[in-house]
């Protein structure tokens, strides 16, 4: 006679679960969602975007040490980033009926975005005669912060997306 082969309990088996599933949601609680968290609109901050690079230059215009070549600095620093932010918004401007789709048409214009912003910044410092990297950089990064700010700004509860 063979002694019966004793298993060690798992402790996963044991125990209950910790939480119950979520029921699927409905297609009127779908609805209440979407119309309760519209979308920001990408123009809207292709718009601030081009605000912020705006300011930036007449603060560099008014305060700046050299103006002239820190004011064209900044404005392509935030070419480098309106521009193709304005691009992928045209670009993204119909939805696709799958998400394999929407994803790749995100990825393609992703890539565009990149690639005409590289094409700013090369032109720039190519083309540009003294040209002001703080100020550049200043705006550059200036103009990229704006998703930050908007997302939060729009987002908050109360406010009209529209």
């Amino acid at each position: 006679m063979t002694a019966p082969q004793h298993r060690p309990a798992s402790t996963w088996e044991d125990e209950a679960p910790d939480s119950v599933p979520a029921p699927p949601w409905t297609a009127q609680q779908v609805k209440a969602l979407v119309a309760r968290d519209k979308p920001v609109s990408p123009w809207r901050i292709v718009a601030l975007q081009a605000v912020v690079g705006g300011l930036l230059a007449l603060a560099w215009w008014l305060f700046g040490t050299a103006p002239a070549q820190q004011v064209r600095a900044t404005v392509w620093g935030a070419a480098a980033v309106v521009l193709p932010h304005a691009l992928m918004a045209w670009g993204l401007r119909h939805q696709a009926a799958q998400a394999q789709a929407a994803f790749l048409s995100f990825l393609v214009w992703e890539l565009v975005k990149v690639g005409c912003a590289v094409v700013i910044l090369v032109a720039a410092a190519w083309w540009v005669r003294d040209l002001s990297w703080p100020a550049l950089l200043v705006a550059l990064v200036a103009c990229l912060k704006v998703h930050v700010w908007a997302w939060w700004m729009f987002t908050r509860p109360g406010q009209r997306t529209t």
